[in-house]
């Protein structure tokens, strides 16, 4: 029998390190993982509350397609606070986690063949996932030179180099490099996508999740007042076709909860509600009815407490660069992330990602998940825990890093 070519895409190597990590686990080894962008934290209390109370009441059956009009309701209210944008709760689709949601943003804004533009490095679900619906994958590089990110300038480049582009992913804070796109060069790229008749697909993911310095600081003069985003959003564009993804998942801490949303422009709203109801029928009920929490002003202030004691995790690593012997750090304005050049160290991002676990128990994640060309130069640490814990395995790192 045979196998469906479009299958056929590069497995995440980060599972393959959390495979290896939890092998070494029962085997009684003090692992520390720092390859998995999964907060330590986990889902606020309130929400956590508000499950327990859904669970007794028993009301668990399905829900329309695109989620209960209350959670719906709650994200766009969301939207107006944080960023004093009016979104209309009909353009809010709630999805199978962000994930779930690209699947179907992608199935319904592009046809096969298409050719869509990815920054590299970046989230290695979007060109596995366009690759694997058939559409034509461009590369966008873009270095620290571009804050690695992408500009009008570039992709100007990209078409004269190459061809007509139908779609654009961007991410702000990116993974893995956690950089953010300004709020001019953002406008400045949705207008481009307007003209070229590009869809543009905006990954906010990790907004809330910002630190006190850099970009991020300046940065939060442009936002609205008491805005906790952080970083600015595709939203004001819906009417240009833009799609716009989020998730409970980073900053609410809610991973494993399986929920994230869309919003949508109109021409997609109806081919994503079919979509949704055929491959899922809804997303997770439980989940959907405890995230009506994740709005209230105690799970938010939960939220923002871990975000403080990212800031400090992340400080232990950026203060400790040298000795750790990594170069050309991407400058981590958000998300949870450090991403750096190892190759000082003599050795290929999967070499020197296998030897670290294998002998000092800390698992990092290699560069080639995010970057197919010039990733084996590269390895991407999540600091998405505690200082303590970031610290140890930062003191093994440096230890290990002096035997090679």
């Amino acid at each position: 029998m045979k196998v469906a070519r479009r299958s056929l895409v590069p497995p995440f190597a980060v599972m393959e390190v959390i495979a290896a990590a939890n092998a070494r686990r029962t085997l009684g080894h003090h692992v520390l993982n720092l390859c998995a962008g999964e907060p330590s934290a986990g889902a606020p209390a309130a929400v956590r509350a508000r499950a327990r109370q859904a669970l007794d009441a028993g009301e668990l059956g399905y829900t329309e397609a695109l989620g209960m009009p209350a959670l719906r309701h709650e994200i766009a209210g969301h939207y107006h606070r944080w960023y004093g944008v009016a979104v209309d709760p009909g353009q809010v689709a709630v999805t199978t986690g962000a994930s779930g949601g690209f699947v179907l943003a992608f199935l319904a804004a592009f046809e096969a063949g298409d050719r869509v533009a990815v920054v590299r490095p970046g989230y290695p679900a979007y060109r596995n996932l366009l690759a694997a619906l058939g559409c034509e994958v461009v590369d966008v590089p873009c270095g620290p030179a571009e804050r690695y990110q992408p500009t009008p300038a570039l992709l100007d480049a990209v078409v004269a180099g190459s061809g007509p582009l139908d779609g654009l992913i961007l991410a702000g804070p990116a993974n893995p490099t956690g950089t953010l796109i300004e709020p001019a060069t953002l406008d400045a790229l949705a207008q481009w996508c307007a003209e070229h008749g590009v869809r543009l697909v905006s990954d906010e993911l990790y907004h809330g999740i910002t630190y006190r310095d850099g970009a991020a600081d300046a940065m939060r003069d442009l936002l609205p007042a008491g805005s906790s985003a952080g970083a600015p959003t595709a939203a004001t564009n819906l009417d240009q076709g833009v799609v716009v993804a989020g998730s409970f998942s980073k900053y609410w801490a809610m991973t494993g909860w399986r929920l994230g949303w869309l919003l949508l422009p109109p021409d997609l709203l109806a081919p994503v509600d079919a979509l949704a109801g055929n491959l899922a029928l809804c997303p997770p009920t439980l989940s959907q009815q405890a995230a009506t929490a994740a709005f209230t002003p105690e799970a938010y202030a939960e939220a923002n407490a871990n975000v403080a004691t990212y800031e400090r995790s992340r400080a232990v690593v950026l203060d400790r660069l040298a000795d750790l012997g990594w170069r050309d750090a991407a400058p981590a304005d958000g998300a949870f992330y450090v991403y750096a050049d190892i190759s000082a160290a003599g050795l290929d991002s999967r070499t020197y990602c296998t030897r670290l676990l294998a002998e000092a128990d800390v698992a990092l994640t290699p560069g080639t998940d995010f970057d197919p060309v010039d990733g084996t130069r590269t390895v991407r640490l999540s600091f998405a825990t505690t200082p303590e814990v970031v610290g140890e395995a930062v003191d093994r790192i440096v230890a290990w890093s002096r035997t090679l």
